[in-house]
């Protein structure tokens, strides 16, 4: 089985909107708080193990290339794949008004209008150093989410596809699910499930044979929404899964979408069913998070 340990690295829009100044708005998107983009990279590096930075270059438009020149340089450097990433409210952000903005769901824009966008990003990412990308609406994608579905997750596959399917041109590597409850799926991200969580869907996934596990992160999501301080429940899950992936390497070994790895696309993989004692034991956590890590971590 192979685990795609994907990380969307974006500028965060509420910090953007809260009028910060440009530095302000870098770091607390890309290095908040001692736990973001660089701590993320490093941890991998000690682990050994290989991750998809999903960059969104688009509010270089407004921000400037030198930003997403810094992110690529970092990726790039400790060895990891940068893919793109595109948040489309950015096409009429102002530096000046803040409040302005573009639609913020690709699914909102024309086929034609996310087509240009599309390239218009990967140009961006090239402009910034990065290699021609080959996922996202490309040779592949990673959109389809079935907790989000059928919206904003408006790729047209069933809510519990978790398996790669050529869908269109592109092959489709669904973010990985959890049943919350019977008929209802969460999604496999650091700030959404808990370690045991975590724990038992690799190895439901790894068990079953499944053709891959499809893991998503964020820049700033470990660190609490206003960026000044470490989200230490957070901080220890992802400590906690880069251990459990580096143990499990022999059986489900992290890869590259540039690695352009063997995926079977015919297989009809399930996520973990639903379990009420580590559902509740995460709500318990998810409680702590919010009230307590989320302000004063």
């Amino acid at each position: 089985m192979h685990v795609f340990l994907t990380i969307d690295t974006e500028i965060a829009w509420r910090h953007h909107a809260a009028g910060l100044g440009i530095s302000a708005v870098e770091e607390r998107s890309i290095e908040p708080a001692g736990v973001g983009l660089r701590w993320q990279l490093g941890l991998l590096s000690r682990h050994g193990l290989k991750a998809t930075f999903f960059v969104d270059p688009m509010p270089a438009t407004i921000y400037g290339i030198d930003v997403f020149r810094r992110i690529i340089d970092a990726v790039i450097g400790a060895g990891q794949e940068v893919q793109l990433h595109l948040h489309p409210n950015w096409t009429s952000a102002d530096l000046s008004h803040r409040d302005l903005h573009g639609d913020f769901e690709l699914i909102d824009y024309s086929a034609a209008s996310q087509r240009e966008l599309i390239a218009a990003a990967a140009d961006l990412l090239v402009a910034a150093g990065a290699p021609r990308p080959v996922a996202f609406r490309i040779k592949y994608d990673s959109s389809h989410n079935g907790a989000h579905h059928p919206w904003p997750s408006a790729i047209g596959l069933p809510p519990g596809q978790i398996s790669p399917i050529l869908h269109g041109d592109v092959i489709e590597v669904p973010v990985s699910l959890i049943e919350d409850r019977v008929g209802m799926w969460r999604n496999f991200q650091i700030c959404a499930l808990s370690t045991s969580e975590m724990r038992a869907a690799l190895e439901h996934a790894i068990v079953r044979d499944h053709v891959c596990t499809t893991i998503v992160g964020h820049s700033f999501e470990l660190a609490n929404r206003s960026g000044l301080l470490a989200n230490r429940v957070h901080v220890s899950r992802f400590k906690a899964l880069c251990l459990m992936l580096a143990q499990l390497r022999e059986r489900a070994p992290t890869v590259h979408f540039a690695d352009h790895p063997n995926l079977r696309l015919d297989s009809r993989d399930t996520p973990l069913a639903a379990n009420r004692w580590r559902r509740s034991r995460r709500q318990l956590e998810q409680l702590w998070s919010n009230l307590v890590a989320e302000r004063g971590a």
